[in-house]
C-alpha cells in the first residue's frame, strides 16, 4: 500500500543538522565527529541553540559502532544524553541510524550486516519510544549513493575498489528491511532518505563525453529508486518506503565529468551551472513524495550569500508548484575536515571557539543576518 501521507509533518521550516560522520577513513582511522566537536557533552547546550532562532527540528545522528559491540546487548550510553537534549527541549530530531560508520567486527556485504542494522534499528526506536511520545523519524542510512562510491575507493572502510553497485544494493537492502520492521513496531515511524543531487556536464569541446556525463547524472536517482522498488524490485523496494526525500545540496555538486567542478562563486557563473530549483523540480516530478533541502551550507564569507541563493531558489521553487517543506542547515555548528582534525572548514551558524579547549559556540554574525533575510523571504 502506497504511503497516504502527504506532508513531512515537520515542526520548523528551518533545521539544524550536527555532523555525525564515524566512518573509518582512507588513513583507517575512525572518525567520531560528535565528539570531536563536543555535541556529544553539548547537546542540550546545541540544541538550546537551535530553540534561541525558532527552530524546532534538527538531523542528528547515533553512532553505531559504541552502541552495538556484537553480543547483542546494546549500550545506549553514547546516545541518551542526545535524545534527553531532544526531549528537554521540544526538539523533533530526525535520527540517523548509520552516517558512514558501522562496528568494527562487521564485514558490510555479509547478511549478518543487515541482521544486526536491523537489531540496532529496532533497539533505537524502543529506547527513543522510553523517552517520548512524538512520531519517531528516521534516517537509516545517510547518503547511500555517497556511501557507496567513497566506500568503493580508497576514502571510507571498507575501500572495496569496483564494488560500487554490489555496495549501493546491499545498503538499499539493508535500510528496506529495517523500514519494514521498524514499520511493523510502531506504524508511525517516518523515513528520510537523504541524497546529493547533482548535474554533471561534459567539458567545453567534448561532446564525447555528453553520454557518460548524463548516465553519471542519472545515476543520482538509482537508491531513491531502488527503494521505491523502480530498480531491482528483488531487493524487496516499495513506493511506500520512499517516505520523505531528502536532497544534500552544496557548491561542489555541479562538475564535468573527468574534470573538475562548476565553481558556484566565480562571476560570471558558468552557464553550464543548473539552477537549484530545477534541480528539485525534477526531484519532485520523478517521484511526488515529501521532501526538503536536508544538506545544505557554503563556508567561510560564503555562507552568507549561500543561504541567500539557496533561499530564492527555494521561494522559485515554491513558486512552480514544489511543495519544499523544509531547508537544514548542515553542519549547523562547525567541523574539522575528515581527513585533517586540525583543519575547521569555518561553515556553521555557529562558529567553535577551541583555543581555550571550551569549544565555545559563536554565532556568525553575517551569516545569521543573511539566514534573517531568507527567512523573511519565505515566510517561515
Amino acid at each position: 500500500m502506497v504511503n497516504p501521507r502527504s506532508s513531512a509533518d515537520f515542526r520548523s521550516f528551518w533545521m539544524g543538522g550536527f555532523e555525525a560522520a564515524s566512518h573509518v577513513n582512507g588513513s583507517g582511522q575512525r572518525l567520531d565527529m560528535i565528539a570531536g566537536t563536543r555535541h556529544d557533552s553539548m547537546a542540550l547546550t546545541d540544541y538550546r541553540l537551535l530553540n534561541s532562532l525558532q527552530m524546532g527540528g534538527a538531523r542528528d545522528a547515533l553512532r553505531w559502532h559504541l552502541v552495538d559491540n556484537g553480543t547483542g546487548v546494546f549500550d545506549f550510553r553514547s546516545f541518551l544524553p542526545q535524545l534527553e537534549a531532544a526531549c528537554a527541549t521540544g526538539t523533533q530530531v530526525i535520527w540517523s541510524l548509520c552516517h558512514y560508520g558501522y562496528p568494527d567486527d562487521l564485514d558490510l556485504f555479509s547478511t549478518e550486516f543487515v541482521r544486526r542494522f536491523v537489531a540496532f534499528s529496532l533497539a533505537v526506536c524502543r529506547v527513543i519510544r522510553e523517552h517520548t511520545d512524538d512520531i519517531p523519524y528516521f534516517t537509516p542510512i545517510n547518503e547511500i549513493s555517497f556511501f557507496s562510491w567513497a566506500a568503493s575507493r580508497s576514502a571510507f572502510r571498507p575501500f572495496a575498489e569496483g564494488r560500487d553497485n554490489e555496495l549501493k544494493q546491499q545498503l538499499v537492502r539493508a535500510t528496506i528491511e529495517a523500514c519494514e520492521e521498524l514499520r511493523v513496531l510502531d506504524s508511525r515511524c517516518r523515513f528520510v532518505q537523504p541524497e546529493p543531487i547533482i548535474h554533471v556536464v561534459a567539458p567545453h569541446g567534448r561532446d564525447d563525453l555528453a553520454e557518460s556525463a548524463a548516465r553519471y547524472q542519472e545515476s543520482q536517482f538509482e537508491a531513491w529508486d531502488m527503494i521505491a522498488g523502480r530498480q531491482q524490485p528483488q531487493l524487496g523496494g516499495r513506493a511506500d518506503l520512499l517516505d520523505i526525500v531528502g536532497m544534500n545540496f552544496y557548491h561542489s555538486n555541479q562538475w564535468e565529468i573527468e574534470s573538475g567542478r562548476l565553481e558556484w562563486e566565480k562571476i560570471p557563473r558558468d552557464p553550464r551551472w543548473r539552477p537549484l530549483s530545477q534541480m528539485m523540480e525534477s526531484v519532485w516530478k520523478r517521484y511526488g513524495r515529501p521532501l526538503f533541502l536536508a544538506e545544505t551550507s557554503h563556508i567561510g564569507v560564503g555562507r552568507a550569500p549561500w543561504i541567500l541563493e539557496v533561499a530564492a531558489e527555494t521561494d522559485v521553487a515554491l513558486r512552480r508548484g514544489v511543495p519544499v517543506e523544509g531547508i537544514c542547515l548542515f553542519p549547523i555548528i562547525d567541523r574539522y575536515d575528515w581527513n585533517d582534525p586540525n583543519h575547521w572548514h569555518n561553515s556553521g551558524l555557529w562558529d567553535l571557539y577551541i583555543g581555550d579547549g571550551t569549544f565555545t559556540r559563536i554565532l556568525c554574525p553575517s551569516y545569521a543576518e543573511a539566514l534573517g533575510q531568507a527567512r523573511e523571504l519565505l515566510s517561515a
